[in-house]
């Protein structure tokens, strides 16, 4: 059986795209254990900079394979702890990279593959995006990270809104919550978040690191502890080449070549 998803490394571009568009790149077994060792394969290559995750067909991952929850040969929850075990699994290796993430959601999106499509640093959606809890209609809970990840970029209520009533939510109304960064035409996401991921893989990849770790402490921080993270950060980005360059490139009018 082929994967359902491919890895592709374009440059230092890590590229996964979900691809299993006949059956709506369903979040089943095949696609959860595909997806885990997708992410090892990034997260033990240090020649990638960059991670773009993104799907082919007219949605991006409508979620967990509901038909598979109906099988009666097996207790429910044995299905649903054989899927969610890799893909918690590679979702907490994502939140540990040091490399800046990219997701580009290009159509429906629901359940499981919420957490999917917003995992990333940067989050960006095709007009033809729609956002649907869908949890509980058939008597579930959040999982894959998505009850976090909407509390975290559109705050609690709306998270109450989009789980517990189920309505579709369009990438308009997505991006005025906060919950993607931008919205592309559907024939332009593509190429749009490709270059986006090549931007981000000639970055200087020290400093990324330190930012991602800056802003993912920042909410647990006082003032006093983040301005103290961010004096070590910048003393320590102080001291790489890649900072005197940023600088020297600066000063000379031309685009820095970090290492």
């Amino acid at each position: 059986m082929s994967s359902p998803l491919t890895v592709e490394i374009d440059h230092a571009l890590a590229i996964i795209t979900f691809n299993n568009p006949s059956r709506a790149n369903a979040l089943d077994l095949a696609m959860a254990q595909a997806f885990a060792a997708a992410i090892e394969q990034v997260a033990s290559d240090k020649s990638i900079r960059a991670l773009l995750i993104t799907a082919n067909g007219k949605q991006f991952c409508v979620g967990g394979d509901v038909n598979a929850f109906a099988d009666t040969s097996r207790p429910l929850v044995d299905t649903l702890r054989g899927l969610l075990e890799p893909v918690h699994a590679a979702l907490r290796l994502v939140s540990l990279l040091e490399i800046p993430v990219v997701c580009a959601i290009n159509g429906a999106v629901g359940g499981g593959g919420i957490g999917l499509g917003l995992c990333g640093d940067i989050v960006l959606a095709a007009e033809s995006m729609k956002l649907r809890g869908g949890y509980s209609a058939i008597g579930l809970t959040p999982d894959v990270g998505g009850s976090w990840f909407v509390t975290r970029r559109a705050g609690a209520a709306r998270a109450r809104d989009i789980f517990l009533t189920n309505r579709p939510i369009s990438s308009a109304e997505c991006l005025s919550m906060g919950l993607v960064d931008a919205v592309h035409p559907d024939a332009e996401l593509a190429s749009a978040a490709r270059a986006l991921g090549h931007q981000l893989a000639k970055g200087p990849a020290q400093a990324q690191a330190r930012i991602k770790a800056l802003i993912s402490a920042a909410s647990h921080h006082s003032l006093l502890q983040h301005l103290d993270a961010e004096r070590d950060s910048m003393f320590a980005s102080g001291e790489t080449e890649d900072g005197h360059e940023g600088i020297r490139a600066f000063i000379e009018k031309r685009a820095p070549k970090f290492n």
